[in-house]
Formats: C-alpha cells, sequence, structure tokens
C-alpha cells in the first residue's frame, strides 16, 4: 500500500512539472510597445543568444528582457495574444519596442500585408 501511494505522488509531481507554459501568470511590462516582424533572410543566422534563427519558431527580439524570457504578447487592436521566448537582441531602428518571429507576427495580427502592430507585453513569472 505504501509503495502505490509513494508511486501516485511521484506522478503528481512529474505531471505537475509538465504543466504548460499557457498556465503560467503573467505580470505587465509594457502596456503599449510596438512589434514588427523579422524579414525570411534572418533564417539560420544566428541570434545574440548562439540560437539559429527561424520565422517557424516562437521566439522575440527585445533590448533588455534576459534570453529565455517568456512574454506573452497582445494585439492590442483585436485582443489576440501568443506566448514567446526572447533569444535575441533588438530592434535597433524604427521606433520599434520588439521583433517578432513571422509566426508569432502571424498568429496575432489581423492585417497580414501590415509590417507593425501596437502590443501590449506582459512577463511570465517563474
Amino acid at each position: 500500500m505504501t509503495k502505490r501511494i509513494l508511486f501516485f505522488l511521484l506522478i503528481i509531481t512529474v505531471l505537475a512539472g509538465c504543466s504548460s507554459s499557457r498556465n503560467a501568470a503573467f505580470s505587465s511590462y509594457d502596456k503599449k510597445a510596438t512589434a514588427s516582424y523579422y524579414a525570411d533572410k534572418f533564417n539560420g543566422k544566428k541570434t545574440a543568444s548562439g540560437e539559429k534563427f527561424s520565422n517557424s519558431k516562437l521566439t522575440a527580439a527585445h533590448k533588455k528582457l534576459p534570453f529565455g524570457t517568456k512574454l506573452k504578447v497582445t494585439n492590442l487592436a483585436n485582443g489576440k495574444s501568443v506566448i514567446v521566448v526572447v533569444n535575441d537582441r533588438g530592434p535597433f531602428g524604427g521606433g520599434r519596442d520588439i521583433d517578432l518571429s513571422k509566426k508569432a507576427f502571424m498568429q496575432i495580427a489581423d492585417n497580414k500585408n501590415h509590417g507593425e502592430i501596437t502590443v501590449s507585453l506582459e512577463v511570465a513569472k517563474s
């Protein structure tokens, strides 16, 4: 009987550790930011974190946030949001606050032909 209880507790512990980041708590970081997306020419190039960039992943570039930071990015025009991981530095021009991978941008954009959107940024609490 004791072995069964220990086994059950072990299973519960393992499953709790596998919970999705979508259930994570987020705190406000920037209530109004301008987001754009990476051009395809950056696919396969190294990011500032050393990872290879891919426009098909849910990643972002931010000037200050640490690499590995999970961000909830919400389009203020339509309320759609996506969770991305910071793995690069930038953007470095044009008055933008964050660059999203194309996949992340397209998940929250209404107008797929527009290059910038106004978003809010929330950081996942550890």
